[in-house]
């Protein structure tokens, strides 16, 4: 069982930049793949950036290649997203998730076991 608590979001401008948390409880934080996803009002939950257990596998939804960036510390069962030149349209509350390995894509958002509450991320223009 693992407990996913995220925190950082926050009310920035657009072009800004934040970093997001996700604090995880449990012993065996290296064994599972972190992602992280976003939900806007009346959309779907999506997939946004991936990281396997040991970081060396990484995976990112194509609009925010070179902006956003996935990292993870095992060490402090931890994983992070840093945004930035964040833009209005990416307003929504972002969640981190974890799974156990498997061989489903990272991307694929019913593959995730575990989820956090979410953590506001307003993007004013």
């Amino acid at each position: 069982q693992v407990q996913l608590v995220e925190s950082g979001g926050g009310l920035v401008q657009a072009g800004d930049s934040l970093r997001l948390s996700c604090a995880a409880s449990g012993r065996t934080f290296s064994v599972y793949d972190m992602g992280w996803f976003r939900q806007a009002p009346g959309e779907e939950r999506e997939f946004v950036a991936a990281i396997s257990g040991a970081g060396t596998s990484i995976y990112y939804a194509n609009s925010v290649k070179g902006r956003f960036t996935i990292s993870r510390d095992n060490a402090e069962n931890a994983a992070y997203l840093q945004m930035n030149n964040l833009k209005p349209d990416e307003t929504a509350v972002y969640f981190c998730a974890g799974r156990y390995r498997t061989a489903k894509p990272m991307s694929n958002r019913s593959s995730y076991d575990y989820w956090g509450q979410g953590t506001q991320v307003t993007v004013s223009s």
